[in-house]
């Protein structure tokens, strides 16, 4: 297995991650994917959506097996979450 070496800054990987989710891929995955995971190649723009995180970059590395992978979880600022979660009133 072949590990991976970051071409990016963290600061640049992220922001052209966030950039990239904002401009092309929200609009294309929101609507009926509410928490599911978004795999993003920051270089190439390719993108899929899983259920987990490990399956939605086994299918983008499938694709691009060099991608520099970005992860969102749709509809959320965050993927993981620590802590206790505070619920919302309806």
């Amino acid at each position: 297995m072949t590990v991976r070496q970051p071409r990016y800054s963290k600061e640049e990987f992220a922001r052209r991650g966030d950039e990239i989710y904002q401009s092309q891929v929200r609009s294309q995955v929101e609507a009926d994917n509410h928490s599911k995971i978004v795999a993003i190649d920051i270089e190439t723009g390719a993108f899929e959506v899983a259920p987990s995180e490990i399956a939605a970059c086994d299918r983008l590395e499938a694709r691009y097996p060099d991608a520099q992978i970005w992860i969102v979880r749709i509809g959320s600022s965050h993927v993981h979450r620590f802590g206790r979660r505070t619920k919302r009133a309806v």
